[in-house]
């Protein structure tokens, strides 16, 4: 597979299914972020941190690809299932945000309640956690102006909803584990 093109050098690029769009369409942006926000759980994914969450990452790499891929096709080619199948797209399944309501809810269950917002940072891979929880509320944000122009699956935004709780739970789980200080956002507080 030869890597450049060519095609896109006039500031257009191509969507699955055909159609080109100028680089700097909404559509474009959203799934770039959520290629920004895979990015990054692939940096969290590469610190040293447990092996199920690791794993747990990889499974999450691959929704995004999922949403990737529905962001990147044709609105009109995801409406037709027989379209769907042909160019090889398929949809977010439900299963993908109970998987993330599980996993929440298990590392939840090993943290010390909240109290309190708490400050971002504490350990490098936990402020790693925090960038991707903010990219992944940015790629929630574009793809919810995107649903006003042109409708994406419903699970889209749940999921990417879901995923930012996850990663906001994990850097909590993270600083437990790496020793890491939680300092909570009193406000008012004299520094």
């Amino acid at each position: 597979m030869k890597i450049y093109t060519k095609t896109g050098d006039n500031g257009t690029t191509g969507l699955v299914g055909g159609t080109r769009i100028p680089k700097h369409d909404l559509r474009i942006d959203c799934y770039g972020t959520v290629d920004e926000l895979n990015s990054y759980l692939g940096l969290i994914r590469d610190q040293t941190i447990s092996d199920d969450s690791q794993t747990t990452l990889i499974k999450i790499q691959n929704q995004l690809f999922i949403i990737g891929s529905l962001l990147a096709t044709d609105s009109d080619k995801l409406k037709d299932e027989s379209k769907r199948k042909r160019l090889g797209i398929t949809l977010l399944k439900s299963e993908a945000i109970e998987f993330l309501e599980t996993e929440i809810d298990t590392m939840n269950s090993v943290l010390p309640p909240m109290t309190h917002f708490i400050l971002p940072g504490g350990h490098q891979t936990v402020s790693f956690c925090h960038i991707a929880r903010c990219i992944c509320r940015r790629a929630e944000r574009n793809i919810s102006k995107l649903n006003t122009e042109q409708p994406t699956q419903p699970e889209i935004l749940i999921y990417l909803n879901r995923l930012s709780d996850f990663i906001f739970v994990l850097a909590r789980k993270l600083s437990k584990e790496l020793h890491a200080e939680e300092i909570k956002w009193i406000p008012n507080k004299p520094s």
